[in-house]
C-alpha cells in the first residue's frame, strides 16, 4: 500500500488525475471504475481541465460506476447517472456508450447487480478503480459487516450512511437501500487509488490503513490489494500512527527515478 499525505485537498486531487491521466496515455483504452460523492468530485474538476487544456482523450476510455440508490432512475437529479453525467461525461470527450452505471430503478435488481458484474468480468475487468471512504468505513455501499469477499448486489444502507447523503428531495420517499459493486468485485480491479479529504474522514482512514481487516471497516480490505495508492490531505491522515515512516517514505521516493516502482 502507497500513501501519500499531501499538502492539501487540492494537491490529492492533483495526484489522483496524475494517475489516472499516466494510465489513459499508456493504455488509451482504458477502464476505469469511479465513485460518486463529494471527495472525487476536485479530481473530475482536474480531468476536465486537462481534457480541454492538456489534450488528455477520453475517447477510448470505458468506465464503470461503483453503485446507484435503489428506486431512482438515471434522470432523476438526485441519482448517481446524473451526478456523473454533470461532474465528468458531459465536460469530456467520452463516448456516452462506454460509460456504463447500474439502474437503481431495474425491475430486479438483484438481476441488474449480476449482470454488471458479469459485464465488468466480459469487458476484461476494471484497470484502475477510484475510491473513497465513508466516515463509517465503507467503500462503495459496502456498509460495516459486509462480506469482505462480496460481489455486486443490493445493499441496505446504514443510518450514518443516510445521514450523511441526506438528498433532502420534496418529491420522493429517500432510498434506503442501493446496488453496489462488492467488496471482493473493487479487489479485483489491477490498481486502486483511495482518495480522503478533511477531518471527518481521520477515523476512517485511520482504521482502514492501520486497523485490523476486518468487516467492521469494509475500506479495510485495501489492505489485501497488491497495488493500492492512498491519497489524503492533512486532516483525513490526521488519526494515522505511522505518519512518520509514510514521510520517510515520501523522502525514499524523491531519490529514485520515477521508473523504479514502490518502495
Amino acid at each position: 500500500m502507497d500513501v501519500w499525505i499531501l499538502e492539501s485537498a487540492h494537491a490529492v486531487a492533483v495526484k489522483a488525475a496524475d494517475i489516472c491521466g499516466e494510465l489513459i496515455q499508456r493504455k488509451p483504452d482504458a477502464r476505469l471504475g469511479l465513485a460518486t460523492g463529494a471527495t472525487p468530485q476536485a479530481l473530475y474538476a482536474e480531468l476536465i481541465r486537462r481534457n480541454r487544456q492538456d489534450h488528455l482523450s477520453f475517447a477510448h476510455v470505458e468506465t464503470f460506476n461503483l453503485d446507484e440508490y435503489l428506486g431512482i432512475g438515471p434522470d432523476h437529479p438526485q441519482s448517481f447517472h446524473r451526478a456523473m453525467r454533470d461532474s465528468l461525461f458531459a465536460e469530456v470527450d467520452i463516448d456516452p456508450a462506454n460509460t456504463h452505471l447500474l439502474r437503481g430503478d431495474s425491475s430486479d435488481p438483484v438481476a441488474e447487480a449480476r449482470a454488471y458484474e458479469a459485464l465488468i468480468k466480459r469487458r476484461g475487468g476494471i484497470d484502475l478503480q477510484i475510491l473513497g471512504i465513508g466516515r463509517n468505513g465503507h467503500i462503495g455501499f459496502n456498509e460495516p459487516g459486509s462480506s469482505l469477499g462480496s460481489r455486486t448486489r443490493v445493499k441496505t444502507l446504514a443510518r450514518a450512511t443516510l445521514r450523511d447523503n441526506q438528498l433532502g428531495h420534496p418529491d420522493f420517499e429517500e432510498p434506503i437501500m442501493a446496488i453496489t459493486m462488492g467488496i471482493g468485485t473493487i479487489l479485483d480491479a489491477r490498481a486502486l487509488v483511495v482518495l480522503a479529504t478533511g477531518a471527518a474522514k481521520a477515523k476512517a482512514v485511520a482504521a482502514a490503513l492501520e486497523g485490523p481487516l476486518a468487516a467492521i471497516c469494509p475500506a479495510s480490505a485495501i489492505q489485501l490489494h497488491p497495488d493500492a495508492t492512498v491519497v489524503l490531505d492533512p486532516e483525513a491522515a490526521a488519526d494515522l500512527r505511522l505518519t512518520d515512516y509514510y514521510e520517510l517514505v515520501d523522502q525514499a521516493r524523491r531519490r529514485l527515478p520515477r521508473t523504479s516502482g514502490r518502495i
